[in-house]
């Protein structure tokens, strides 16, 4: 039976769905409108009390998942796909799949609704000056991982989930918040990283199926034009 994906335009559903994509996973996509706050209707919450995106619905689970990182570790491992062949590679996986969850995108929500953090203009300005440095650090030790490994991954030779879950963060930091974003030098003046955001952003099942199902276009990762969307 097929998946179903809870999903906003360009939100944290797109990892998802560039991994089902990637995996050739049968799934429906559903759209959760948020200018309707349709995320905090009593239907939704029975498939995610948080009333935040994406929600994954699999007919052989229990109840639905949710979380970004436990649904792309929950499909790599349905599907044995997009995880390492070595099974001594598991902690590396899990170790920076859960760096990209807890620090990455945690950081990058921060920057995204830093008035919720801070209660000043100058508070949420000085926040998000620290978080911009935090974010480039950030990049700049997953660049040194790729060197380490030397291969066109972050883990190495074989691409994994680990990689759809950075190019979308790396694009949301580009985009978000707008006119006070990570600049695109930043990620360009990392080559590794560059190489793989151009890869994945010539892949068939990101760009002409992931992407495109939700009417995104253009460049993705490096230099994105920004879609008119929030992130969540």
């Amino acid at each position: 039976m097929a998946y179903t994906l809870f999903y906003s335009p360009d939100s944290a559903n797109i990892v998802v769905r560039m991994a089902l994509e990637e995996m050739g996973a049968a799934y429906q996509a559903l759209e959760v409108d948020r200018r309707e706050n349709a995320q905090r209707s009593e239907a939704f919450l029975k498939f995610n009390p948080q009333g935040l995106l994406p929600v994954l619905v699999d007919p052989a689970q229990d109840e639905p998942v949710f979380e970004t990182a436990a649904i792309l570790l929950h499909l790599a491992d349905q599907h044995s796909a997009l995880k390492p062949l070595d099974p001594r590679a598991r902690g590396r996986l899990l170790k920076w799949l859960f760096f990209l969850s807890n620090t990455l995108h945690a950081d990058l929500r921060m920057a995204f609704y830093t008035e919720r953090y801070a209660d000043s203009a100058e508070s949420i300005a000085a926040l998000r000056v620290h978080l911009r440095g935090r974010m480039t650090a950030h990049l700049a030790l997953l660049e040194a991982e790729m060197a380490r490994h030397e291969g066109p991954w972050l883990l190495g030779a074989e691409v994994s989930v680990c990689d759809l879950y950075l190019a979308a963060c790396v694009r949301w930091a580009q985009l978000y918040p707008r006119g006070d974003a990570v600049p695109a030098t930043a990620v360009q003046a990392l080559p590794r990283l560059t190489a793989l955001l151009q890869t994945l952003d010539a892949r068939p099942a990101v760009q002409k199926k992931a992407f495109a199902a939700e009417g995104i276009s253009g460049a993705l990762f490096l230099a994105p034009v920004y879609p008119g969307n929030p992130v969540v």
